[in-house]
Formats: C-alpha cells, structure tokens, sequence
C-alpha cells in the first residue's frame, strides 16, 4: 500500500497489561516483523500503553498519519455489543481511514507448535508471599474494623474491604488483587453481614452488595495494576534514556577504540546483563582480534563474526542464524561502513527478547559503532595534519636550499663556458672536463627547477595565464627545449590540422610536455622512437606522449606519479622523482587529469587531458580586436 501511494510507513508494536507476559516465540515472532519492516523501508516503533488503540492513534497523529492498517481479529466473537479492533479504532479516531486486511493462516503443522497463550495465568502468577500478603491484608481490615462495626453502617466498613484490595493491587500487582477481592468479599460476609459468622445471608439485598463490592474490587485493581504498570514503564523508559545520554557523554570523550569498548561493556552490564567483546576490521574488512576488556567476553567465533560483518546481519542466539550459540553478533554499522562486529553474551536471554529491548540494544550499537568511526576519523584528521605540516615545511626547507643553490650553480656554468674560450685553447681532456663540469651544473640547475616549482605548485603560489591557443605551438617549444635530450631518439608528431584552440597557461603546459619528454628519452634506449597524439573527446582533448621503451613496472602506474618517486629506484639514470608529480600538479590546476599506463608489445604512454571549453570563434576575436583599435 505504502509502495503505491508512494508515501512512508510506519510499523508500531504496542505493548499492554496483557501482552507484557507473552511467550518467548510469540516475542521473537514480533521482533522479526519488527525488523523485516525495518530493512524493507518501515520506521519502527515500540510503544507502551494501557490502552492499545489510544495508543495507536495518539501515535499516528503525532506524526502525522493519514491511513491505519489493521488485521481482522483472529476470531468472531458472538456476543452482540462485541466490536472487533478495526471499528474501535474507527470509532476513536473518525478523522483518520482504517484499512482491515487478511491474517495469514498459518499452516496445521505450525498451528501445533505455537505456544497457547498464557497471558492470563501469567499475570494471575505471582510468589505465594504475594498472596501471602494479600490474606494479611484482609485480615488486618478486619481487624480494624472488628471494634467499628457497633459505631459505622456496613457501607463504610465495605471500604475498608476495598482498600485492602487496592494496596494488594499496588503493592503485589494483578493476581494477589483479585484473591484479596475475592477474601474480601468472603470475610464482610462472614463477620460482619448478619447473621454473622456465617456464609448465610438474612437479607437478598445483601446479594447486590456483594456483587457490587467485588465488581468494584476487581476493577479497582485492574485499574490500580495498569497505573502501575504505566509507572513501571515510565520509569524503565527514563532508565533507558539517561543511560543512553550517559553512554553518549562518555563515548563522545573516548579516543581509542579499548575505550569505546570499556564503556560499551559497562553499559552492556548495567543495561542488559551481559558481556560484551568488540572486533574491529581492517582496511581490507577481515576481522581482527577481539579488543581485550576486563570482564568482556573471552572467547568469540570468529567465523560467525566474519559472516555477520559481511553480510551485514545479526547471527546468534535469538536469530535465525546459528540460533544455538550462546553469543549474539551484531554488525557495527557506521554511516560510512560498518566498522566490526558487537558480540554480546547475554546471561538471560528473556530480558533481550522484549521489542524495547531489542531497540535499545540497536541503538547501543549504533552510538558504538558511530564512535568507532568518530575515532577513526580523528585518527585520519590527526595524520593529514601531520603530513600537511610536514610538506610545509618541506617545501619551505627545499625553496630555500633551492634559492641559494642557484646563484653557485650559474658561476659553474659561466666559469665553464669561459673555460671554453679560453686561448691558447684547452686540450681534449681538458675540454671533456670543462663541458661535464657544464653539463652537471646544467642538470643541478634543472633539478633546483624542479624543486622551486614543486614548491611553488604545493603553496598555491602559482597563478594561471590561460590564454585561447593553439596545442601545435607549445609541442614545438617543448621539442626545441629538450632537443638535446631528444637528439638520439627519433621524434613523431601526429597532430590533425583541424585541432581546436584551447585555454592554458602556455609555459606551464610546455613545462609538463617537456618533462614527459625527457622521461621518454632518459628510460628508453638511443634510436627509439618517441611519439606525440592527441585524441578529440566530448569535453576533454587528450595529448599523449609514448614511446617503445621497456615500459613502466607492473603495479606501479600511479605511484610514479608521487614526490621523490621513481619507477626504477636503482637505476643509473638520474633524477629524485620530481618531473611527474609537478606535471600531475600542473595539469590538475587547469581542470585536466593525467595517467600513465604500457602500451601493448612493449613501451609506456602517458595521457593529459586539458578541458575544451567553448574556444571564441576568427569572427568574435576579429571584431575585440578592432573595437580596441577603434577606443585607442
């Protein structure tokens, strides 16, 4: 009904005077609707009430809803003034639409195993020095009002009588009310009613009086048991809510997950009588030990455990999955994963049987778990701080070695090309030194490069120039500054003519071309060829550097992409690191994304993607171009 109308539902279980004593496999038969309602979509309630339907309505009106849907009563009843649920719930609330549905009838075999209903019995059962004490109560009223009878009229006497039954209903509940009614009745008939000392009534009036004084008493004590019974449920629910609000302050100052699981087991203690254990998974989701906490449980399946993790589901005693262990295993779900498994050993089953209990128990479990996941995170929060502190101060360390390396590192490179003029000229030896001397200057004047723009990136301290342009002219550059580099491998352009303008920073994007290109040439051996494509998507144009190199290591095509992370870490090719993780920086500044992967055969590629955006067209650029004319 609920799917059709495309609106919420809600599934209320209301527990009454009546129903308080029901059997274990009639509540284990409630929580399981309860929580299939729950998993198909239904927001589940689990109310208490002397009066069901008042319930039920107060309930719908609170929240504001429109339809109730009841079932049709198991039996008809063939008393004429007999009302079945729906039409007293119709009756007491005519502003709200009723919906009476079908029982399903269950099948003769499962009519044979399900427990008759003692319900009454169970209320009339109570300790003998119960009803031990309703006998002294009636005879204590008659013994008060032994030496009363010669100065009050019977009917004040009768309410002695009536009071004896109303403390046996207060204090002892249900079943000693109704027995001391009863006594009560018997012992006004017997001393006081004449003739007295005897059963015998004189007068047929008396009848009446009779009757009347044990209706009265047995709905007295009806009434004076639900009172109390009501008492009894606000109290537990009080109970319940400052545990709650006492477990909350205490998780939300715990740090460690053994603190979490101290407090979760005290909690379980005082809240369920029960041991708790608490196993935690990794990353990975497999089950670690159990966190250690005295008096928690000593031995747990870890088998169960694992399946109750993955299927995210309770196993254990009172569920449908291994019901004979005497653990209970419930997953820990968190709003991002769930985080372990809660295993309780509950030292009697019955008080985790209740709706309300059951409540309580996933609502203990939830604040466990959502503190579990706090923890995390902070751990999480406290590690990027560190590392954020860490790069900071990286960065600034390496900007400034790089600044002062630079002004040494240009006097070598002056001092060697002067070398190289020098007259009378340098012998060979002399002049292979001169131009190695150049030649390291020159790649530790490249690698302070490297660091000052990593630095730079890092810090945010770059501004992007993007202009409309087109990709031909920053290949071309790139190609000229790395010539050198470039100058034993051969050099493929395949670029259509058609390509359309794009928006970058033409320094930045030579910059990243132009690192790519001296990988290729550094990993690959002399004469191989290197190439450069591009790809036309919807919203992206791909710019591909490749070559037939022995390609990159397996598994590690994104980790080439770190600070000071290199494909080969011992290999004679030199280098920290740096030349991909500044192109990953300066490509991700523009909106664009870069990877890395082996060709088929043999060889690497490496792609960027530069968004297209909407270039201007010749005529729009023409028509600025002479409107700035035009104002000067």
């Amino acid at each position: 009904i609920a799917t059709r109308l495309d609106v919420p539902w809600h599934v209320v279980y209301v527990e009454t005077p009546e129903l308080r004593h029901l059997s274990e496999k009639r509540r284990l038969h409630i929580l399981k609707n309860l929580k299939l309602a729950q998993e198909t979509g239904a927001e589940t309630a689990s109310l208490a009430g002397s009066d069901a339907i008042e319930t039920i309505v107060d309930y719908a009106r609170d929240h504001n809803l429109s339809n109730i849907v009841v079932g049709r009563d198991h039996v008809r009843d063939w008393r004429p003034w007999y009302r079945s649920f729906a039409d007293r719930v119709g009756k007491h609330a005519p502003d709200l639409d009723v919906i009476q549905v079908a029982r399903e009838e269950a099948r003769p075999d499962q009519r044979q195993e399900e427990p008759t209903d003692e319900s009454l019995l169970d209320r009339l059962n109570a300790p003998w020095q119960s009803f031990a004490m309703s006998v002294v109560f009636c005879a204590l009223a008659t013994l008060i009002a032994m030496p009363l009878h010669s100065v009050f009229d019977l009917a004040n006497i009768a309410m002695l009588f009536l009071m004896a039954v109303v403390l046996s209903a207060v204090r002892y509940g249900l079943g000693p009310a109704v027995a001391a009614a009863f006594l009560n009745v018997a012992a006004f008939d017997f001393f006081f009613v004449p003739p007295r000392f005897s059963f015998a009534v004189s007068d047929v009036q008396y009848l009446m009086t009779f009757a009347v004084m044990l209706t009265v008493g047995l709905v007295t004590a009806k009434l004076t048991a639900g009172l109390k019974f009501q008492a009894r449920v606000a109290s537990r629910r009080e109970q319940r809510v400052r545990a709650l609000y006492e477990m909350s302050r205490e998780l939300s100052g715990a740090l460690m997950p053994e603190q979490i699981a101290e407090i979760s087991q005290r909690f379980a203690e005082t809240g369920f009588g029960a041991r708790t254990a608490i196993v935690l998974a990794d990353e990975k989701g497999r089950l670690q030990e159990p966190i250690q906490v005295p008096g928690g449980v000593p031995a747990v399946d870890m088998g169960i455990s694992q399946w109750a993790f993955d299927h995210g589901a309770e196993a254990g005693c009172g569920t449908d999955t291994l019901a004979g262990s005497p653990l209970l295993y419930i997953p820990l779900k968190a709003p991002m994963r769930t985080r372990g498994v809660l295993v309780l050993e509950p030292r009697h089953q019955r008080r985790l049987m209740a709706p309300e209990q059951r409540r309580l128990l996933d609502t203990f479990a939830r604040l466990t778990a959502i503190s579990l996941e706090r923890v995390h995170y902070v751990d999480v929060a406290q590690m990027t701080t560190v590392q954020m502190e860490s790069e900071r101060l990286r960065n600034s360390l390496l900007s400034a070695i790089s600044h002062d390396l630079r002004t040494p590192l240009a006097a070598l490179v002056g001092l060697a090309d002067s070398m190289s003029m020098t007259q009378p000229p340098l012998t060979a030896q002399q002049c292979e030194i001169s131009m190695s001397m150049r030649e390291e200057a020159l790649r530790m004047n490249s690698l302070v490069d490297n660091l000052l723009d990593m630095a730079r990136l890092q810090a945010g301290a770059v501004k992007l120039n993007r202009q409309w342009q087109p990709l031909e002219e920053v290949v071309g550059s790139a190609i000229k500054a790395t010539g050198a580099t470039l100058a034993r491998h051969r050099v493929s352009v395949n670029l259509p003519d058609d390509l359309p303008l794009l928006q970058f920073d033409a320094v930045l994007i030579e910059r990243v071309l132009s690192n790519l290109l001296e990988n290729a040439a550094k990993y690959t051996p002399p004469g191989s060829m290197i190439g450069i494509g591009t790809t036309l998507g919807r919203d992206y144009e791909d710019i591909s550097v490749e070559d037939d190199g022995p390609g990159l290591p397996a598994g590690k095509e994104e980790e080439i992409f770190k600070k000071f992370e290199r494909g080969q870490k011992e290999s004679a090719t030199t280098g920290v690191g740096l030349g991909l993780a500044i192109c990953r920086a300066i490509v991700e500044a523009h909106g664009g994304t870069i990877r890395a992967e082996n060709r088929r055969g043999s060889g690497a590629r490496f792609v960027f993607s530069l968004p297209r955006g909407n270039p201007p067209s010749v005529d729009t650029a023409e028509e600025d171009v002479l409107q700035e004319e035009s104002q000067k």
